[in-house]
This record gives C-alpha cells, structure tokens and sequence, in this order.
C-alpha cells in the first residue's frame, strides 16, 4: 500500500484513509441517520409503515415452486449458465404480454431489455444520459431510490410541481426554461405516472398527452417508471404513457410488486439507439441479468395464471388502503391526505409546526415507524408530510399503528402549544442518501 498521506475530512477525523481518493460523485452517497432507524423499526413489535415491500405471503408457494421445478427440469443447464446483456429471449417476449396490459402494443422483443430490477434500469439511463451538472426534472415529491441514484451521478436535480393530475405544465414548462436560461441542459423527465411513489397520485390521461406533447417540442427524454400499474383498485390507470410514442419515451417495468422482489427482474422499453447503448452498459457492467432468475420469472408467466394472481393482489392491496383511510379519517381527522386508486401508498399533510423527521425517534419509541416526507425530496423540504405505506401490514395492524401515529401526532401537538415550534433543521439533515430497501 503506498505511504501517501491522506487529508483528513472536515472535523478533524481520519477514519477512511481512502476518503480524498474517492471519485467526487461519491459525495452524493451521504448517509442518513434517519436509516438507523430502520433496524429497529423492523423489531415485530414495531407496527412498520414505512417500508413499500410487496406482500409476498399472498403469493401462493404452490406457484413458485411449480416454476422452479419445471425450469430446472426444462431449462436447468440454461438456467444455470451466462446470459446475453439484453436478456433471455424468451422472458422478452413473455413481457410483450404485460406491457400490451399498459396499452404497449407497437413493441416487440428486441425492444425490450431485461435488467436486475427497475432500480437497475434507472442506474442505466442516468449513467448513459447524464454528465455532472446535468438537469434531471423530476416530480415533487419523488421516489427515494431514484433521486439516490442520480444523486450519485452528481445530476443537478429539479423538482416540478404536482397537483392532483400528477405533473403540472406550468412547472415543467418553467422548470426547462430556467434550467436553459442559466445554460444547463435537460436531459429528462423522470416520473412515476400510475400511484406515484410516495404520494399514490395517479396522472390523468389528458396530462399525460400534454407532457407528452411539451417534452417532444422541447426534446426532452421522458423516462417512465411504471412498478405500480397494474395494482389499481377499481378502474385500470391510464395507458402509459410510452403507449403514445416510441421514440421519446424510456419505459421501466418490474416484476417486483407483482410476483417478488427478490427475484430481482425489472426490464426496459427503449428506442433503438438508447437500446443499444444500455444493452453495452449491462455487458460493460455484470455481463447480463441471471439466467436463473430470468427463467424462473419465464415459467412462473408460461405455467400460472399470473393474471388471478394480480387481481388477488389488488384485493389484499384494497383492504388494506381502505383500512388504513378509514383509521386516519377515525383518529386523525384534522390531517389530510391522499386517496390512491392502487399502489402502495398513501401521502399525509402534518399540522403546521410539526416536523417528521425529528417526531419518527418518538414514534419508533411508541412502536410506530413511517417515512419521513424529506427523504422524497433533494432540498430539504417535506418536514411537513409523511409517507405512509399500507402494502406488507395486515389490516388490523395497520389499524394499531395508525392509533399508535395518533398519539405521537397529538402528544407533539400538546407540546408544541406549551413550548412553541420545535428546534430548527440543521443542514445535516438535508443529505439525500441511497435508498435503503425498506424505503422503497
């Protein structure tokens, strides 16, 4: 090792003697304390609202282990073996079935690449698009895991605002003009159209087609992450919104809410060019996504009515977004909130004065946990909202945490008339970290 003295970092402590030689786009891999959390957070006597994991126990073992069983006995030594960076061909054409679900129906196979997840089909596009200092215009708020990643591809992130039709065209439309006013450029547009993470808004199809129409004038990329589509409650959300064009839009789709996420297979629908930049990344970068796991994802659509099993989904989903509307409307009926039509996820308004992320170490204490509005955000704000997820507790635990976030809300309510408005944020606090897995 060479002898080379390393500064140390700011406070005097040299606890990584590699800290000076990182590359600088490390510096938007800082930590959050509001992560240590989580760990106890996940003790079972804490009711967790925090995390957005799919409820896996709803998928019968039956159908799994059908699968499995019929791809080893088929397709073992495939299975088992590399794959090309594009994907297994065969899963490919299997997903043209579920995007055409979305309205997806002008795509074929070779459109398609197969990626380790959606979060995976982010890293891409942002590592193929993006240059430091680069806009990325994303809604307000945004999904955690996203904004981590660009982050750490040191992008010049900009919030839009939304109102209940998803992305207003005012906030875009002014968001690219001052971007090139100050002579930046506006890669692209990230949204999460169908029960938004973290707000559980839907876009409207009529907002849809104007987004559309404005990024095409101004030759803005749209990337599209979709996890959420097919869970709807009542009515199908909107035809996607790469439904209505095929050369301006990256579509990101993932088997992880529908089947499991630890099977770790997401996929993109991309233009030709894009296509074949990415497909080079995943070869530059892991070679290709797992066999393994790609076939088992190909028999489980071959062999089981996934489609039953989806709509089995929306059911335990259902139950559990009306339980938890129906205890805030019960013991927190002074807050406000949204109502998602599927998804996981539903959006809470704090009375003024309050602040999530300082109230959540009181809440852990009270055996509660949600998310803390600021981590949607790269600036610093959302100390007034907080997420609250409905998808992995059963119903009547949702019930009891909500009871329990009664009471933390309303004991800080107490306090804030007896001593006023609680101590102000620091900047450390405002730090976007990589998402941990419970945050998603």
């Amino acid at each position: 090792m060479s002898s080379q003295n390393h500064s140390k970092p700011a406070g005097g402590r040299n606890l990584d003697p590699w800290y000076e030689t990182y590359a600088s786009r490390t510096k938007g891999l800082a930590a959050s304390e509001v992560r240590a959390l989580f760990a106890v957070a996940s003790r079972p006597e804490v009711v967790s609202l925090a995390g957005g994991s799919p409820f896996v126990a709803g998928l019968p073992d039956e159908l799994v282990h059908a699968a499995f069983q019929s791809m080893m006995e088929h397709h073992g030594p495939d299975a088992l073996q590399y794959g090309g960076g594009q994907g297994l061909p065969q899963l490919r054409e299997k997903i043209l079935d579920l995007i055409a679900i979305e309205g997806i129906t002008d795509a074929g196979a070779d459109d398609i690449i197969t990626t380790t997840g959606s979060q995976h089909a982010i890293d891409l596009v942002t590592k193929l698009f993006i240059n430091p200092g680069d806009v990325i215009l994303v809604e307000s708020p945004s999904y955690v895991g996203a904004l981590g990643t660009f982050k750490s591809y040191e992008a010049d992130v900009r919030h839009v605002d939304m109102d209940d039709e998803g992305l207003t065209i005012a906030g875009v439309t002014a968001a690219i003009q001052t971007a090139r006013a100050e002579g930046k450029e506006v890669k692209f547009l990230y949204t999460v159209p169908n029960y938004n993470n973290p707000t559980g808004v839907t876009m409207s199809v009529a907002r849809r087609r104007e987004i559309l129409d404005l990024c095409i004038r101004e030759n803005v990329l749209i990337v599209e992450d979709n996890p959420y589509g097919l869970l709807y409650f009542d009515e199908p959300a909107p035809d996607a919104i790469r439904s209505m064009d095929s050369e301006h839009v990256v579509y990101l789709g993932s088997f992880s809410k529908i089947l499991s996420p630890g099977v770790r297979v997401g996929f993109v629908v991309a233009p030709h060019g894009i296509r074949e930049k990415m497909v080079l990344s995943v070869e530059s970068s892991i070679l290709s996504p797992s066999m393994l796991n790609q076939w088992l994802v190909t028999e489980y659509l071959a062999s089981t009515d996934w489609r039953a099993q989806i709509d089995t989904f929306r059911g335990i989903y259902r139950e559990r977004r009306d339980a938890m509307l129906e205890s805030l409307q019960e013991h927190l009926p002074m807050l406000s909130w949204t109502v998602p039509e599927g998804g996981f996820f539903t959006w809470v308004q704090l009375p003024e004065g309050l602040d999530s992320k300082q109230m959540l170490p009181r809440a852990v204490t009270e055996l509660v946990a949600y998310t803390p509005g600021t981590g949607f955000y790269v600036d610093g704000r959302g100390r007034d909202k907080i997420r609250l997820s409905f998808s992995l507790p059963e119903p009547e635990r949702i019930r009891l945490g909500v009871r329990r976030l009664a009471n933390v809300i309303n004991e800080e309510l107490d306090l804030l008339e007896t001593f006023g408005a609680m101590s102000a944020p620091t900047d450390d606090d405002d730090h976007v970290s990589a998402a941990p897995p419970d945050l998603v």
